[in-house]
Order: structure tokens, then sequence, then C-alpha cells
């Protein structure tokens, strides 16, 4: 974790100390990926120091005192230390202090609450590295008030708790989420499907799903899901931590789900497909893998097949498989003599139907014949 741009950073900024999701990952020795650190310094001289040192600093967010510094391949984000002043329910307006236990202290949970300074001392106010090895997510202080300063704060805890919480739920957590779930309905939409999708890639996320359920929280967010025992079966089969499949698993085939939560189109089209694809039989012969590939690409079809049992040999047959082309375009039938327009369009749909019911094996020579002699049907000289 300590690279040699890091060492050089807390060259210039001594102060400085590692925050957040990066030390609680290392003492969970998981892989850290972003390192984000605190200054007791004001942006302003955070900036200055860097500068004068030639490290290229952006201003990605003053009001809130962060500032990017970018050294080699790295980038790091630097956070004054802060106070809320003033919260909505998920902004704050800030000022900036001194305090590390007083910043510590505006955090949501405790194992996200340390941090760990250039010498490597962990710095640990709140007990965050005992519930962290106790396998427990626990708010700082008052969990109704972390949860008023920020109601994206309930999401986020069962997202930590799908990820860390194999010590059982913190009862004045699940009793302060239950109580003001309601303002959940403040959140973004965007915000909502993230935290969504975070909670169901995480290796194990059936306990904290669970937890959602019987606290109102996921009817609150996700009203259309239904039981949960389709996503149990899906995870006990082993299939792959995707967030769109679970997904799937969780809630029926409805377009306006995807419209609510705004999720991108690609992500519309891999749902809608995780859906709709076939659920090919567990004896299907080569034909109808080679029919159903014809129609929908391989991570649709695998996907599907996730949804029951039985199926991992359908899984490895298609994975081995080439997905068929039909090998005309509507050149092939301009070259016959057809005229522009939708016959041409009709006669290249009727031979594609040809072709796949026959398995998807006829070739470019067999296929243009059947257009041929289609066409020449529909200009009346073929019988």
């Amino acid at each position: 974790m300590i690279s040699e741009s890091l060492s050089q950073l807390w060259r210039f900024i001594p102060e400085a100390r590692i925050v957040g999701g990066a030390v609680r990952d290392r003492l969970a020795g998981l892989p850290v990926s972003d390192i984000d650190l605190a200054s007791p310094l004001t942006p302003e001289a955070v900036i200055a120091r860097l500068e004068a040192a030639g490290v290229r600093v952006i201003p990605t967010g003053l009001a809130h005192g962060t500032v990017t510094a970018l050294l080699g391949a790295q980038t790091f984000e630097i956070t004054t230390l802060r106070h809320d002043r003033a919260t909505d329910g998920r902004h704050a307006e800030v000022i900036f202090i001194d305090d590390w236990q007083a910043d510590a202290a505006r955090r949501d949970f405790t194992i996200n609450a340390m941090s760990m300074d250039r010498d490597g001392t962990i710095h640990d106010y709140f007990g965050g590295k005992d519930d962290l090895a106790a396998g427990r997510v626990r708010f700082v202080g008052d969990p109704a008030r972390r949860i008023t300063e920020d109601y994206l704060r309930i999401l986020r805890f069962f997202r930590f708790f799908a990820r860390y919480g194999h010590g059982g739920a913190d009862q004045a957590a699940i009793a302060a989420i239950t109580a003001l779930r309601g303002g959940l309905a403040r959140l973004s939409a965007e915000r909502v499907w993230q935290e969504i999708g975070k909670i169901l890639a995480a290796e194990h996320p059936q306990a904290a799903l669970h937890l959602m359920r019987d606290t109102g929280v996921l009817a609150q967010i996700l009203p259309e899901a239904g039981s949960l025992d389709a996503l149990d079966r899906l995870i006990a089969r082993e299939a792959p931590a995707d967030r769109l499949l679970r997904f799937a698993a969780l809630t029926p085939d409805d377009p306006g789900i995807a419209e609510r939560l705004k999720l991108s189109e690609v992500e519309r089209t891999t749902l809608a497909s995780l859906h709709r694809a076939p659920l090919l039989d567990a004896d299907a012969d080569d034909a109808a893998l080679r029919r159903a590939l014809a129609d929908w690409p391989h991570e649709a079809l695998i996907g599907r097949s996730w949804m029951a049992d039985g199926r991992g040999a359908i899984r490895a047959r298609l994975a081995a498989m080439t997905r068929p082309e039909f090998p005309l375009k509507g050149r092939d039938a301009l070259a016959l003599g057809g005229a522009p327009g939708p016959r041409i369009g009709q006669a290249l749909a009727a031979t594609r139907a040809w072709w796949r019911e026959g398995g998807c094996v006829a070739d470019r020579a067999a296929c243009r014949a059947e257009l041929a002699r289609l066409m020449a049907v529909q200009d009346g000289s073929g019988r």
C-alpha cells in the first residue's frame, strides 16, 4: 500500500494520514485500490506545499476541502479535516478544523473512521478495529443522528454489512434504520441503483438482503422485488457474483424498473436479455443451442442458464460454441436481381428462418440458393 508516490507525498505533507476504506481494507487483509488522505492543513496550504514541490494539484472540491494530487501514475485525494455545520439529509455544509477525533466523529461507521499516519500507527477513536475483527458494522455515535445527516448511510450500512458483517447486525443500527427508512425517498435514483449494485456484487449478500427485507428497506427502494428465494437459489448454485444477473433473479421483467432507477442503456439491454433469453433444456441438442446463439449473445444464454438447476453441461457447451452468423446481406438479394424495397427484407427474413430452422449450418451458397428460390416465388416465376 505504501508506494514511492505516497512516500513522496508524505515528505511534502507529513501531517497527512490515510483515512477510510484503505485503512479498513488493509486491516482486513483485502486489496487496497484508492488511497484517500486527510490533513489538518487548509486546502490552500496543501496546494501551496505541493505546488512548491512541483506536484500537480487539481482543486477537485474546494468547498468541501478536497484537492487531488498527481504523483507519477497515482492520484491522491487530500481532504482537510472537517466538521458539519449543517446537514439536509444528504449534503453537508462544513467548516475546516484541525481536530482528528472530531473529524472521525462525523464519519459513518467505526470501521471507516480509522486513520493511519506515515509511521504506520493506526488511530482508532471509536473501536473500529475491534468491530472489523468481530464482523460488526456499527455507526459512529448515535445511529439516528448519523442517518438523518445523510440518508444514503442506510444503504451504505447494508453494503458494508454484506461485505464485512459476519458477526450479526448491530441492533441499535437496525432500530434506527427501521424507524428512518422513509428518508430514502430523498435519494436520487442513480445513487440508489449504485448502492443496490454494490450490495448485489458482494460475495455473500444474502444476509444483508434479508435484513433489508425485514427492516422494510427493500420494499422502500425496490417495491417490485418479490421473494428472495430465486436469488438465494441462484447464489446457492455458485453463480457468478454479477449484479445484473442477481438483479434479474430479484425482479420481474419490467422495463419500468430500469427506467425508474435510471440504468444505463447497456445495463437495460443486458437485464432485458437475462429475463427474456430462452432457458435451454438440460438435454438440448447442438442444433437447439446454435438456434439460441443465433438470436441471443453467449452472455445472455449462459446467464439465463443459472436460473435453473442442472444446466452446468449446457453452460460448458455454449461457452465452447462459436455464435453462428447468417451469411447473407441485402446486397446478396440485389445481386440476384431484386429491386430495393420491403420485399427484399421479407425474402431475407424468410431465408434466415429457413437457415435457423435447419440448425444454422447451411453455408452461404445454400442460403443464396434458397434466397433465389424465394425471390422467384415472390415474382411468380417459381413453384
